[in-house]
C-alpha cells in the first residue's frame, strides 16, 4: 500500500480523496494555486504545496510543478481526481518515469479511450454496438459530406480528442454541414490541440446511460451497475441517478457485459465508466469511455455500499477487487439521485463566482452532501462552478425524490446564485417523476436569455 499520496486536484474531489486516505491510514499532500490558498483540501491534508498562480494552466495543469511537489514531499503516488490531468496519458507516462504510482489506468489505456474515434473502433472490434458513422476522423469536407449522406441526417460532429461537450455540433441538413464542420474542427483544435472530428448518426431523443466499471491488475473486470445521466444542458450533466428507470435486470446485465468487453479490450484497471446512448426502441450504442473516477460516483456508492475511492487506491497498489465487487449477479440496493449544485444563474447558466455569505447544509435520513465550500468561502472565477453534490437515497425512487426535494428546500446558499431553484423545477416535472427522460429534457427550461 502507498505511504503518501499527492492529490493533483482541488475542491470536493480533493477532500473526498483525503477522506479515503485517512481511512486507509495513508498520508496526503495537497497542491493548490494562489486562488485556493484558503481551500479546505489545503487545511485537511497532512502537507500542502503551492504550485502556481490562479490559472489552471499555470498550476493544476502544470505537470512539472505537480511532479516537483511530489518529489519534495516524498510522495509515492499521485491521485488525479477528475478533470485537469486525470485523463492525460503523457502525465501518466511522466509519473511512471519518475517511479511514482498513478491512481488510474495505464497510459496506453488512456490513449486508446481518449481518442474518441479510436475508442469507437475499439468498441466495434469488441462486438459492442456503435452508431453508424465514419471510420475514424473525417479528413475533409467532401468526405464529411459523403459520410453524412450515407448515414442520413441528422448527424453529429464530434472532436476525436474531445470531452465535456466541447467540439460537438448537431447537423440537421447538408446546408449546415460546411459551416459547422469548420466550426467544430476549429473549436476542437483550440480546446484539445487536435482538430480531428468524426461523424455519427444523431439520435434525437436518446437517454444517456453509463456503467461504472472496475478492473484490477489480476485480470478481473466487472461492472457495478448503471447511472442515468440524461438530464444535461449543453452536454453537461446536471442530475444523475441509479438505477435507471429504463432498464430491467436482463438489459442491465447485457449492457454491463458490453461495458466490460470494452474495458477488457484495452486491458483496463481502476475505476472508469463506459457510456451508452439508449434509444426509444431499447437499443444501446457505445458512446465513449471515461478513464477516471466520475463526478457522479457517489450515486453508485449509495446503491452498492462500496467506497469507490478506497477501491481505486487499493487496485492501483496492486490489490485484487473486493469480493463483493466480484459477486454475480450484481444487485443494486435502493435508489440514489445526485444533484449538482453549481454557482450559476439557474435560468441563464452564467457563472456566479463570489463570496458565500450564508451556507447551511441539509441533513436527515438518506441525505449526503459532498462539498468543499463553507461560509465566507470565495468561489474563484477560474475553475468549474461546482459548489456541492447533493445525493439523496431512498428505498425506492419515490422516496429518493422526496428526500431530494426536502434537502434542496433546506439547502441555503447566499451571496452567489445557484442551480438549486432549477433542480426544484426539475423535480416538479411530471415527466421526471414518471422517469420519462432524454437528453433533450432540459429544453423545456430554455429561455431567450439562456
Amino acid at each position: 500500500m502507498f505511504r503518501k499520496i499527492l492529490i493533483a486536484n482541488r475542491g470536493e474531489i480533493a477532500l473526498r480523496i483525503i477522506f479515503a486516505c485517512k481511512e486507509l491510514d495513508i498520508k496526503t499532500v495537497a497542491v493548490y494555486s494562489e486562488a485556493d490558498r484558503n481551500a479546505l483540501h489545503v487545511r485537511y491534508a497532512d502537507e500542502d504545496v503551492c504550485i502556481g498562480p490562479a490559472r489552471s494552466s499555470d498550476s493544476y495543469l502544470k505537470i512539472q510543478s505537480v511532479i516537483s511537489a511530489a518529489e519534495i514531499t516524498d510522495a509515492d503516488a499521485v491521485h488525479p481526481g477528475y478533470g485537469f490531468l486525470s485523463e492525460n496519458a503523457h502525465f501518466a507516462d511522466v509519473l511512471a518515469e519518475c517511479k511514482l504510482g498513478f491512481i488510474g489506468p495505464d497510459a496506453d489505456s488512456i490513449r486508446k479511450m481518449g481518442n474518441k474515434a479510436q475508442a469507437r473502433e475499439t468498441a466495434l472490434q469488441a462486438g459492442v454496438p456503435v452508431l453508424p458513422g465514419s471510420d475514424g476522423p473525417v479528413p475533409d469536407f467532401e468526405t464529411a459530406q459523403a459520410v453524412a449522406a450515407k448515414v442520413g441526417y441528422p448527424v453529429i460532429l464530434k472532436a476525436s480528442a474531445g470531452g465535456g461537450g466541447r467540439g460537438m455540433r448537431v447537423v440537421n441538413g447538408e446546408s449546415e454541414l460546411a459551416s459547422l464542420f469548420s466550426v467544430c474542427r476549429s473549436e476542437a483544435e483550440k480546446a484539445f490541440g487536435n482538430g480531428d472530428v468524426y461523424i455519427e448518426k444523431y439520435l434525437v431523443t436518446p437517454r444517456h446511460i453509463e456503467f461504472q466499471i472496475f478492473g484490477d491488475k489480476h485480470g478481473n473486470v466487472v461492472h457495478l451497475g448503471e447511472r442515468e445521466c440524461s438530464i444535461q444542458r449543453r452536454h453537461q450533466k446536471l442530475v444523475e441517478e441509479s438505477p435507471s428507470t429504463a432498464l430491467d435486470d436482463d438489459l442491465r446485465e447485457e449492457m454491463g457485459n458490453a461495458a466490460v468487453k470494452v474495458a477488457r479490450a484495452v486491458d483496463y484497471h481502476g475505476a472508469g465508466t463506459v457510456e451508452f446512448l439508449f434509444d426509444e426502441d431499447r437499443r444501446f450504442y457505445f458512446m465513449e469511455m471515461n478513464t477516471r473516477i466520475q463526478v457522479e460516483h457517489p450515486v453508485t456508492e449509495e446503491v452498492t455500499g462500496l467506497d469507490l475511492l478506497k477501491e481505486q487506491i487499493r487496485v492501483a497498489a496492486g490489490e485484487k477487487l473486493s469480493p463483493i465487487m466480484l459477486r454475480r449477479p450484481f444487485r443494486l440496493r435502493g435508489h440514489a439521485i445526485e444533484f449538482r449544485v453549481n454557482a450559476e444563474d439557474p435560468v441563464t447558466f452564467t457563472p456566479s463566482p463570489g463570496k458565500i455569505t450564508t451556507f447551511h447544509l441539509p441533513g436527515g435520513p438518506g441525505v449526503r452532501v459532498d462539498t468543499a465550500a463553507y461560509q465566507d468561502y470565495v468561489i474563484p472565477p477560474y475553475y468549474d462552478s461546482l459548489i456541492a453534490k447533493l445525493i439523496a437515497r431512498g428505498r425506492d425512487r419515490d422516496e429518493a425524490i422526496a428526500r431530494g426535494r426536502r434537502a434542496l428546500e433546506l439547502f441555503v446558499v447566499q451571496g452567489v446564485k445557484t442551480t438549486i431553484p432549477m433542480h426544484l423545477r426539475i423535480l416538479a416535472e411530471e415527466d421526471f417523476r414518471q422517469g420519462r427522460l432524454s437528453t433533450r429534457f432540459m429544453e423545456r427550461f430554455v429561455t431567450p436569455a439562456g
